[in-house]
């Protein structure tokens, strides 16, 4: 049965401000006032929390942009566009979270912990496990689909994750986690509030060369039209069938037999035509990829609809940066003389996105991306008002 959130959002009567305000109340299902209540901007470290009379006032930045999110522990979260909140007075509703009994066909358990935390971390965290902790990492419920070679990750509780290398604690409400190792693809998304616990020089240089090339700074560049200017190069890559990789017939011939060995006490040999159908299968890649038009203009992969910039594209898109690190030097932050050529690779696989100011777009988790945009994991997250130099 799948967990449905009953959530209370009243718009009361409009206030006049010419400040970007969000103000209002928490109450419960009994209309009862919620205190400490998190109220943050998501993916910001802008926050607040509700008082004991469960009000609250939190001031916006200039943007109409994000995602405005409630969070307190044993209750549902709740979302809501501050494009449909600004300078409204709110009356929020959360309710209690409810453990719903439901068949789970997969179980999360402690061997399957013990089994695949490594991998959860170096795809949510990155390769830097000594630097960037989630310090309730216990918490954490992982399942195995292993019929399908699907890793499923949840966590019931908000992750606090600590940054030594940027200087921040990230306050993580994982929505998603998706590993299908099939397809070595993974997924995750969720909100997430940032406190700057350090900001010396080496901690600013950090979010500088985090910053740079980056997902989030591709997005600004294209919002703003100076993705060439700011050292970004966008080629279409068109996908061809590779005649190499099995065919859907050879693919369900080789599941057929790969269940049938199932019933069987020992194997003596496997079938030629079987060993060459996984060979290919294995080595293979369904796709062969050619860049078809290079220095492709920012008007060909976004359009305008209704005031918002949409990415709109039915290729993959592959992303070259040419990135200079920064160094600090007698007390400035300078380029490199020498650059290293990054390559990205997005797939809108035929979904649109509407794009925002601060690089984010709507719906961050169904955008797949490869190479160096892949890398962009938590250890390198940094929040969305981040502006170089801070």
């Amino acid at each position: 049965m799948k967990k449905t959130l009953l959530l209370l959002l009243i718009i009361l009567p409009f206030y006049i401000s010419f400040a970007q305000t969000v103000k209002g109340t928490v109450v419960n299902d009994l209309d009862k006032p919620i205190p400490q209540v998190s109220i943050y901007l998501d993916g910001t470290t802008t926050a607040t929390t509700s008082a004991a009379d469960g009000s609250f006032s939190l001031n916006i930045p200039n943007s109409k942009n994000g995602v405005l999110v409630f969070q307190k522990e044993n209750f549902d979260t709740y979302t809501v566009n501050v494009s449909e909140v600004l300078n409204k007075t709110l009356k929020v509703g959360l309710l209690k979270a409810r453990n719903i009994e439901e068949v789970k066909i997969i179980p999360y358990t402690e061997a399957t912990y013990k089994r695949y935390i490594g991998h959860f971390l170096n795809a949510f965290i990155g390769m830097d496990h000594e630097n960037v902790k989630i310090k309730n990492q216990r918490t954490l419920k992982f399942a195995y689909d292993s019929e399908n070679k699907i890793l499923r990750v949840k966590a019931p509780q908000t992750l606090i994750i600590e940054n030594k290398n940027l200087g921040y604690t990230i306050q993580y409400n994982l929505v998603e986690f998706v590993s299908e190792f099939d397809h070595q693809t993974t997924r995750f998304y969720g909100t997430s509030f940032f406190t700057v616990t350090n900001n010396n020089a080496k901690m600013k240089l950090n979010r500088m060369n985090a910053f740079d090339g980056s997902q989030v700074h591709f997005f600004r560049s294209v919002f703003a039209k100076k993705v060439e200017s700011d050292g970004f190069i966008v080629n279409q890559i068109t996908k061809f069938p590779n005649e190499k990789y099995p065919t859907p017939a050879e693919l369900q011939k080789l599941n057929d037999y790969t269940t049938s060995l199932k019933s069987k006490q020992a194997i003596l040999s496997i079938p030629s035509d079987i060993s060459d159908i996984a060979g290919r299968k294995r080595t293979e890649p369904a796709y062969k990829i050619a860049i078809t038009k290079m220095r492709i203009p920012e008007t060909d992969y976004t359009k305008n609809t209704d005031g918002k910039l949409i990415l709109d594209y039915d290729y993959m898109m592959q992303i070259n940066f040419k990135k200079y690190f920064y160094e600090y030097k007698k007390g400035q932050f300078v380029k490199t003389k020498n650059p290293i050529v990054q390559t990205s690779y997005l797939h809108p696989d035929g979904e649109t996105f509407e794009i925002s100011s601060d690089g984010n777009t709507s719906n961050p988790g169904m955008l797949t991306n490869q190479g160096e945009f892949a890398n962009n994991k938590i250890e390198n997250l940094l929040p969305l008002d981040y502006e170089l130099g801070d």
